[in-house]
């Protein structure tokens, strides 16, 4: 055994790095290329200027379990679908000039979950596990501490102030990550009044869907999520021979009617070409559901019947900017970034994150720097992780170039635990690349579980237009939320000041009577 590993080593490993060394640019070779690329990137520093005006309109992207690594391998990705290498890629994301780290650590859990992370980024203070929208005074599952620690979100702030407000998503509307935007309740899996225990509804909670068409008038709303809209029986649209994809609800509402009834110049789509015919000038409210849980991955999304989340994103920015006050937009990724790697699938996981720069690339185009502030981030990240010493331009989704020492071939992709765990009798299988290039493909994991798990370190904050330099270093995740709400000057700011960072005496006088006002504001709380 000893004696093979050294031929590999010996023999093999400088004839693979010849090949890879054709991969890259031969330019890349001369020094000079490299110091000019960095002098070009201190140009763009040297001319990067806070912007300290008003932010008329804001944008949350959120990719739920987008950690570092994660942005990292979908670059890689990215490029290699346009034909090149990959690592020299930029997202879309990496071009804001600020940015800094979120600490997503939930009140009574290390590793947090999208409900209470949610809660953090869009309320703007930290919560428990499986809570949405409430203060972490409240315990999941226990009805009665709903009551009195509610907490409100910085869309339903805005819609108070005025604006215009939307939610975009490709999982459930009522699911954890957009539902933080106006529910407030201790169990984030509450979809329905079918999913709830008959205490809980005796006791005066209302499930996710009540709240979403009641809690906050919201302009424009599209993900997923019919199916805890109509009441049980109720036939799906599209899959209307498919009894499981029947509506749930136990209290016979049909809350998107009810929804249509009491909104002027709104709309219902449910499928792609009826989005297509939606026109943003005389439509100012757009329900739109397309599947009856969460849309499907992109790679096995049907683009005749469902869009695309940069689609979606596109619609949902022309019919709020119409408001001349500005408006607040959340739009999740895909959730189902999140949902590929909890599949322990690499390759949805890492596609999803793809599409959803494509989205961030696409609302650029739909707004200005100058005054829309665009904040991109993650609630949470995964176990996830790639390596194993893999040559320049090698697909994201490859084998390492050498055996592992078992003599098995792995995936510079794994993860630390999830379904993909596939020893047997002992040994792993013999992978190959037709195996490991099958979209379904599941990674191989250290540790056996049903669903990959959060992983607990810090992830990014991309940020541009007004304000957006206060990212600057380690931030607490429900940072994020008062940032939004000081640079729209919306509650808890009604009042903001937008010449604190006039100079550097102004500076100092006047952030210490911020500091002094907030100061005051606490004690008369408390």
């Amino acid at each position: 055994m000893k004696t093979n590993k050294f031929l590999v080593n010996a023999l093999i490993l400088p004839a693979l790095i010849y090949v890879s060394s054709c991969a890259y640019d031969p330019e890349e070779e001369d020094p000079l290329f490299w110091k000019v690329s960095a002098q070009q990137s201190l140009i763009r520093s040297f001319e990067l200027r806070p912007l300290v005006q008003r932010a008329k309109n804001v944008i949350l992207f959120l990719g739920d379990g987008m950690g570092i690594p994660t942005v990292t391998a979908a670059r890689i990705l990215k490029g290699q679908l346009q034909n090149r290498t990959g690592e020299e890629t930029v997202l879309a994301m990496e071009s804001f000039p600020h940015l800094g780290l979120s600490k997503t650590y939930n009140v009574d859990f290390q590793i947090p979950d999208s409900a209470g992370t949610a809660t953090a980024y869009l309320c703007g203070v930290k919560a428990n596990s499986g809570t949405v929208g409430l203060s972490a005074a409240a315990r999941r599952k226990v009805c009665n501490t709903t009551f009195g620690n509610e907490v409100e979100s910085v869309l339903k702030r805005s819609k108070a102030a005025g604006k215009s407000v939307g939610i975009v998503t490709s999982t459930r509307v009522q699911h954890a990550s957009p539902s933080a935007n106006y529910a407030h309740s201790v169990e984030r899996n509450w979809y329905s009044d079918a999913d709830m225990p008959a205490e809980a509804i005796e006791a005066g909670c209302k499930d996710i869907a009540l709240q979403l068409i009641h809690n906050v008038d919201i302009d424009v709303i599209m993900g997923g999520g019919r199916i805890y809209m109509t009441p049980a029986g109720t036939a799906d649209p599209e899959y209307p021979k498919d009894p499981t994809q029947n509506g749930i609800r136990k209290d016979k509402q049909n809350l998107i009617d009810i929804w249509l009834k009491n909104k002027e110049d709104s709309v219902y789509v449910w499928n792609k070409s009826q989005l297509d015919g939606v026109n943003v000038r005389t439509t100012k409210y757009l329900m739109g559901l397309f599947e009856p849980k969460d849309m499907k991955y992109d790679l096995n999304r049907n683009s005749l019947m469902d869009p695309s989340i940069a689609e979606m994103t596109e619609k949902a920015i022309r019919i709020l900017s119409k408001n001349p006050k500005g408006f607040f937009l959340f739009v999740e990724d895909n959730g189902r970034i999140d949902h590929g790697h909890h599949d322990g699938k690499a390759h949805h996981a890492l596609t999803e994150a793809v599409r959803f720069d494509e989205a961030i690339e696409r609302a650029s185009h739909f707004t200005s720097d100058f005054d829309t502030l665009s904040i991109v981030t993650a609630d949470h990240s995964h176990v996830f992780a790639f390596g194993g010493y893999t040559f320049r331009g090698n697909s994201i989704f490859g084998l390492a170039p050498l055996r592992a020492a078992d003599n098995m071939p792995y995936t510079g992709i794994v993860y630390g635990n999830g379904p993909g765990y596939a020893i047997k009798n002992g040994s792993r299988p013999n992978i190959s690349k037709p195996i490991i290039e099958d979209k379904e493909y599941k990674q191989q994991a250290a540790v056996p579980l049903d669903s990959e798990t959060h992983g607990g370190e810090d992830v990014p904050i991309y940020a541009k237009g007004p304000m957006s330099h206060l990212f600057h270093n380690t931030h607490e995740e429900h940072y994020i939320a008062h940032v939004m709400a000081y640079a729209s000057c919306i509650e808890p700011y009604p009042q903001c000041s937008m010449n604190v960072w006039a100079g550097s005496g102004a500076l100092s006088l006047s952030t210490a009577l911020f500091s002094l006002s907030l100061a005051a504001l606490y004690l008369l709380k408390y």
